[in-house]
């Protein structure tokens, strides 16, 4: 009987140890190009999902192909990775996303700084 409890309590324990199941969180927004030449006329999407630590992302240019990108959410909700794009070349991806901020710039041939809204 005492087995038994001392059992029943190590499991509640190992149980109550366990992360909690993260909910996926979606992130998106959109902004107008920053910086020289053409860029003040490209528009920029962007979808960034969240799923613990796990981040992947996609970047729509009007007019051009779908852009991916993957990274580990840091410490404080920090983000930095690249996107490679067009022509081999690559746009820095650096932004946070916590409780009280979600913004990412993509920063590369033009820079695009997104405030984001969670959908």
């Amino acid at each position: 009987m005492i087995r038994a409890l001392a059992a029943s309590v190590a499991l509640a324990v190992l149980v109550a140890s366990l992360p909690a199941q993260a909910q996926q969180m979606l992130y998106i927004g959109n902004t107008m190009g920053v910086g020289s030449g053409k860029c003040a006329t490209y528009k920029m999407d962007i979808e960034v999902a969240i799923d613990g630590t796990a981040v992947k992302g996609r970047i729509k240019q009007q007019g051009r192909t779908d852009r991916d990108f993957e990274a580990t959410l840091g410490a404080g909700g920090v983000i930095k990775t690249k996107a490679v794009v067009g022509g081999g070349e690559s746009m820095d991806v650096i932004g946070t996303i916590n409780d009280k901020e979600a913004c990412i710039l993509l920063d590369g041939y033009c820079k695009f700084d997104f405030r984001l809204t969670r959908k």
